[in-house]
């Protein structure tokens, strides 16, 4: 489908679509990151909390639907509720809201057997209580969501009760849940293996899911696009999630193989593209559901972090763009009347089809870059922050981000 095909009413859809999509970005796609072989530089890398705002405030400028920036508490709040007052103060200064808090369940040497499902019941509570105190600086920065991993598992068979542990996390997470504010939602995310490679304490969407409801109201399962096996058919998942309204939000990335660090759509946009398709279609046929939070978890390790960020940010636009252009009364009818090339014909069409003018005539329409690569690029805004950190960037940093 060529762009000068798409009626006015599929513009229109298009354009409607765009005025409610936001996308959350990760302090951390700023930050020097690295894999389990080494971590790699680069001079304009954020080095603090600030210069992560700042990087947030101009993607944000640029795109002007990225208003929120995901937080670290280990990375960017080291100080725990104490540094709220000074997130507020760069959330103003740089015109983006606190996001999703993040808890660290993974990285402290207590947490080499577990976190909440560590067989120590002392360490179990320092895990529970670092989730009590994440609720508590999401409730301080008035942040929507608190956004849990458990990296918990184990390498070999017996060496670790799989059926304690279940008991272990239900009670962390009920805990956690019972301190959150009206409002605030409590994501816990799934993950098939990695680090543990025997079992993983929440391996899918069923487990993530039993966890939630044992928790209470306000938990929602978090579907990363990157965490599940080969084959996978995540947008079959996300419509089960949409019927048991347990749907909370989304990490974007793409994988080629098992990591998920790659920048969305770059492998399978075609992907992203069908999962959008049941968020669209879900909205369509019932007026009383509330999209999920999209939210961007990507380290950025080859690809410059400014261009790297906006690209996945225009990405996302693009292809939820493209997922609005299908008519679902229309492939409703084709569907029910069992006319697979036709209905096959009409989901692809909208998926080939060249959504670009349209979004920068919506951008346009906005007072906003039509082309914020570009945009980024003529700016010196790069060039310029390369310059200040590049003697911070040179020094040896032992944080992951």
């Amino acid at each position: 489908m060529s762009t000068n095909s798409i009626s006015n009413a599929a513009q229109s859809r298009i354009h409607k679509a765009l005025d409610a999509f936001a996308i959350e970005i990760p302090s951390w796609g700023f930050a020097n990151t690295g894999t389990r072989f080494g971590k790699f530089s680069q001079p304009a890398a954020a080095t603090n909390l600030e210069e992560k705002f700042a990087d947030a405030g101009e993607v944000n400028r640029l795109t002007g639907v990225t208003p929120t920036l995901a937080l670290h508490v280990l990375w960017d709040m080291p100080n725990g509720v104490a540094d709220a007052e000074k997130i507020q103060s760069l959330a103003k200064q740089y015109g983006v809201r606190a996001g999703s808090i993040n808890p660290n369940l993974f990285q402290e040497p207590e947490y080499k057997f577990g976190s909440i499902c560590n067989p120590s019941a002392e360490v179990r509570k320092k895990a529970t209580q670092h989730l009590l105190d994440s609720v508590a600086i999401g409730k301080a920065v008035g942040s929507a969501e608190v956004s849990v991993w458990v990296a918990d598992g184990s390498n070999y068979p017996g060496t670790q009760s799989i059926s304690r542990r279940i008991g272990w996390m239900k009670e962390a997470f009920a805990a956690a849940h019972e301190a959150l504010a009206p409002g605030q939602t409590l994501l816990i995310e799934y993950k098939p293996f990695e680090p543990a490679f025997y079992h993983t304490d929440i391996a899918d969407w069923g487990m993530s899911l039993e966890l939630c409801r044992a928790a209470g109201p306000q938990a929602r399962v978090l579907v990363d696009t990157g965490h599940h096996y080969q084959g996978t058919n995540i947008e079959q998942i996300v419509s089960w999630l949409i019927a048991l309204d347990v749907l909370g939000g989304f990490h974007f990335n793409d994988r080629k193989y098992a990591d998920d660090d790659l920048t969305l759509g770059s492998i399978d946009p075609y992907q992203v593209f069908r999962i959008f398709h049941e968020i669209h279609a879900a909205q369509e046929s019932n007026s009383a559901f509330t999209a999920p939070a999209y939210m961007i978890d990507q380290s950025h390790n080859l690809k410059g972090k400014m261009e790297a960020m906006i690209q996945t940010v225009v990405t996302a636009q693009e292809l939820y763009a493209r997922a609005a252009l299908v008519d679902q009364a229309e492939l409703a009818v084709l569907q029910d009347s069992c006319q697979l090339v036709a209905a096959e014909e009409l989901f692809r069409g909208a998926f080939w089809t060249d959504v670009r003018p349209i979004v920068q005539q919506w951008r346009e329409q906005r007072g906003l870059p039509v082309d914020p690569l570009a945009a980024l690029r003529s700016s010196g805004y790069v060039e310029q922050i390369a310059a200040a950190r590049a003697a911070k960037n040179s020094v040896g940093q032992s944080s992951y981000a």
